[in-house]
């Protein structure tokens, strides 16, 4: 796992990929291209809230932090994606994992449950990637069910 429970799987999505392959024709978008262990069609970061269970195959998962790319996302293309991927807010997502289970290429994402459907995923990437938010934002982020712990401690502190 990379980064720990909280980072146990990370999924990226594919309508970005055209995007991408636009604003850097050299480099090869496809599935995996951004380091993802799952390629999602027909999910964006505005479609997903904070918290959301997908079931994927037999695995139930569980929606938790946007992804801020690392030295090892740069090594894998260069600072400039990492950089647009930013200023994109086309983050991806990482799962937790709620139930271990076989999944493959093709598995539907079945939401089981939203216990935040009035926080939009694309809300979090924003605070994460401005490294700021609303107040009641991030009160509310300090105990959120389903995001990854390291945030609503992060929100704690950027509350003062």
């Amino acid at each position: 796992m990379h980064g720990g429970p909280e980072k146990a799987v990370y999924a990226y999505a594919a309508a970005h990929f055209p995007d991408w392959a636009a604003r850097f024709a050299h480099l090869a978008f496809a599935g995996g291209a951004m380091g993802e262990n799952l390629t999602v069609a027909g999910l964006e970061e505005k479609d997903i809230c904070v918290g959301d269970v997908h079931a994927i195959g037999t695995a139930l998962l569980q929606v938790c932090q946007p992804r801020q790319p690392c030295f090892k996302f740069n090594l894998l293309h260069d600072e400039l994606v990492s950089s647009a991927m930013v200023r994109s807010f086309q983050s991806g997502w990482y799962y937790r994992v709620l139930a271990p289970g076989a999944l493959s290429a093709g598995d539907a994402v079945i939401l089981q449950a939203r216990p935040n459907p009035d926080f939009p995923f694309s809300r979090l990437v924003e605070i994460v990637y401005r490294k700021r938010g609303e107040r009641a934002d991030l009160i509310r982020m300090t105990e959120m069910e389903g995001l990854a712990t390291q945030w609503r401690e992060r929100a704690r502190l950027m509350l003062g």
